[in-house]
């Protein structure tokens, strides 16, 4: 961390500088400047708070030299971490599309989807049973109930279940129904307890962007679940609230390449939440996988006329069947499989 005095700093203000860093156990340099005198501190910086420093008398500005995320930063993890789920590997060579219905309904829903989702060629399969919804009146979710559904629907055909965990009190029962990916949503990703209670746990979690969060407000998200020993995180754009009105949501592909030189963790892409249409999904999808995404989050319904939540937004069975055709030949002129 380099401190920046004012111009105007004496010897009073910048010995209270040396004084408060010696006594979080920090060395210091200081070099005296013509105009200016700069401190730096040496040491672990992860322990200074920059604003306490930048309210210091004297203190012009505060500048971090080390990020201040550090677990899951790549510079010290340079090599990419495969996250694997029940031996299926999310960060490696292979792109992996998550597939399914955005919420559990019935039991012959789920049990239709599933099977589509398999006769596509996707890997694994998504699906809601707890819903966070903008209206009060909207559906909720089935609840433990529709667990029960979509662990018994993707059992029968050897799929690992990616579902949202909104309430930290849900955990233990995730834990008992073996969900296999727990998905921390765009609005609970700075609900901080529960990225902590994840954290203990050393189940696989897809981690979704905020609506307007930063990217460095995201990897420090992670770092709450990574701090807490759980390192099998996988990072979901899912577009970002912006100005415009003719789609849902603002996707960031920019974020795959920055994510991808700032962390060693997976990267992955849902364009049906950025859309928000079913129409625009292919392009926003093979657009994800061009710029390097490590996978998809897609959702496709047996009959999305009757879906009971973002109808407008899933891709039906043979939808499916084409973008995976589609996708596959992106990964390949890229080295990757599908």
């Amino acid at each position: 961390m380099i401190i920046i005095m004012n111009a105007s700093a004496g010897d009073t203000e910048i010995s209270q500088v040396e004084h408060r860093l010696q006594s979080l156990g920090m060395r210091c340099n200081v070099s005296r400047g013509i105009e200016r005198t700069v401190i730096g501190a040496i040491g672990d910086e992860v322990k200074l708070d920059q604003e306490a420093f930048e309210a210091l008398p004297g203190v012009d500005r505060v500048v971090r030299v080390m990020k201040p995320y550090k677990i899951v930063a790549r510079e010290t993890h340079p090599s990419r971490t495969v996250v694997n789920v029940r031996g299926i590997p999310i960060g490696g060579n292979t792109v992996q599309v998550i597939a399914g219905p955005c919420s559990v309904e019935t039991q012959p829903q789920m049990d239709s989807s599933a099977a589509a989702v398999k006769a596509a060629g996707c890997r694994l399969m998504r699906g809601g049973a707890f819903k966070p919804r903008t209206s009060p009146y909207a559906f909720q979710g089935a609840g433990v109930e529709g667990l029960e559904m979509f662990r018994k629907a993707a059992d029968r055909h050897g799929l690992p279940i990616v579902t949202e965990l909104m309430d930290v009190r849900m955990l233990d029962t995730f834990l008992k129904y073996g969900v296999d990916v727990i998905q921390i949503g765009t609005r609970n990703m700075q609900n901080f307890d529960l990225l902590k209670e994840v954290g203990r746990t050393h189940t696989p979690v897809i981690l979704k962007r905020g609506m307007a969060a930063t990217i460095s407000e995201w990897l420090m998200s992670a770092e709450y679940i990574a701090a807490g020993g759980n390192h099998n995180i996988i990072f979901c754009e899912r577009g970002v609230r912006s100005f415009e009105t003719a789609y849902r949501n603002m996707l960031d592909v920019t974020a795959v390449p920055v994510l991808k030189r700032e962390t060693h963790l997976p990267v992955i892409i849902d364009p049906s939440h950025a859309g928000g249409k079913a129409w625009m999904v292919p392009a926003l999808a093979r657009a994800a996988i061009a710029a390097g995404a490590d996978g998809l989050l897609v959702e496709a319904h047996p009959c999305p006329s009757e879906a009971w939540c973002d109808a407008d937004q899933a891709l039906n069975p043979q939808e499916l069947v084409t973008l995976m055709g589609e996708l596959r030949g992106i990964a390949a002129v890229l080295g990757r499989e599908l």
